[in-house]
């Protein structure tokens, strides 16, 4: 039971009538922290949404070209990192007994959440925003698409998908950045420890090389797909294949929104954001599941990875190696969660025959298809 209720509670086997000025004191400084930190991050998102809006006014032709880089520079140096810190403190507050079923109510009439498919009995067993968004969904509303060889990892909006060229990613149509950016330098490397820290390559290689680096046969290709979740969507993420983690890769990096409109004007957006990059191998090769941090997420968890952790800061990279057969994911078994919603990228080797199944912009679930060999 959380400090509020539970102080309420004593108050009225004490106090039958009217709870008492003295009995509440532990209430009100509770619900004064909470509206404090509340207070404080309502401030960040209006910083956010100035910003944005600057950006969306100079990208529209609103605002001149000089606008938008002006724009680009201030929002990259926003303490977006120690908001998205406090943001996440704020989820994690308890609220009141009485205020959860509303409070959780207004927020899904907000972002559009099916509360119907939630696995709960009644909102008031989450004791705080943070588990109200990383709530269960009822096991039967995912079905995971038996005939698929890959599924979709996440419910969000399919930003963008296809094939990589000469170790070259489209973030969105346009919008590129590349392989090693993103993986950073001798992703298949074992560096022999557990965990360390690990500065760049000595030698970088030609993108094209690196490219046919990561490729276990040389008649395969290697393919990609990007998946927004909002707000709104269902905020676990699972495992797209049966495959085998060698290896994870943690880069600090920024918080920046990774929502479509902000995503089609930085170039490079996933290399510079934190992210988790989990690598190992599938039925075809190559394969790479990498968890995306954002503005707002207070962390990424990965189950089986108990050792992340994220929005603490830092430079460079982090890489742990798993031991051989340690870390098995079956396609469609839970993988991770975001404190709030963020985006999945997934780069993996297949043969030259598969075919996406999707189209950009479209809405997608947990288990459904991506595409066919």
């Amino acid at each position: 039971m959380d400090p509020t209720s539970e102080s309420l509670r004593v108050c009225r086997l004490r106090c039958p009538t009217v709870p008492c000025l003295l009995c509440l004191c532990p209430a009100l400084l509770l619900l004064e922290q909470q509206i404090l930190l509340g207070a404080l991050a309502l401030l960040c998102c209006a910083l956010q949404l100035t910003q944005a809006r600057a950006l969306i006014l100079a990208s529209t032709g609103l605002g001149s070209v000089k606008d938008l880089r002006w724009a680009l520079q201030l929002y990259r140096r926003l303490p977006l990192n120690a908001f998205s810190r406090l943001w996440g403190r704020c989820h994690q507050l308890p609220l009141p007994l009485f205020a959860r079923s509303p409070a959780y109510r207004l927020y899904s009439k907000l972002c559009n959440c099916n509360l119907d498919e939630a696995d709960f009995n009644d909102l008031r067993e989450f004791r705080n925003l943070s588990e109200f968004f990383r709530r269960s969904l009822k096991p039967e509303v995912r079905p995971i698409c038996p005939a698929a060889r890959i599924v979709s990892p996440a419910d969000g909006t399919v930003l963008h998908f296809g094939r990589v060229a000469s170790g070259h990613v489209e973030q969105v149509k346009g919008v590129t950045y590349t392989l090693q950016g993103f993986l950073g330098p001798d992703p298949l490397g074992d560096n022999g420890s557990s965990e360390c820290s690990t500065s760049p390559m000595e030698r970088k290689l030609q993108d094209s090389e690196y490219h046919d680096h990561l490729k276990q046969n040389p008649e395969n290709e290697l393919y990609h797909c990007v998946i927004y979740l909002s707000p709104g969507d269902y905020h676990r993420f699972h495992s797209s294949v049966d495959w085998t983690v060698h290896k994870r890769r943690h880069f600090p990096g920024h918080l920046l929104s990774v929502a479509p409109r902000i995503a089609g004007m930085i170039r490079g957006l996933f290399c510079i954001n934190e992210r988790a990059v989990y690598m190992g191998s599938w039925r075809h090769g190559f394969f790479s599941y990498t968890a995306v941090g954002a503005t707002n997420v207070g962390s990424i968890s990965v189950f089986k990875d108990e050792e992340l952790r994220t929005n603490r800061g830092g430079a460079g990279f982090q890489d742990r190696i798993f031991p051989e057969g340690s870390f098995v994911a079956g396609k469609g078994e839970l993988f991770g969660e975001f404190n709030l919603g963020s985006t999945v990228v997934l780069l993996f080797e297949a043969p030259k025959s598969y075919r996406f199944s999707l189209r950009t912009g479209q809405k997608i679930l947990v288990g459904q298809s991506l595409g066919t060999e």
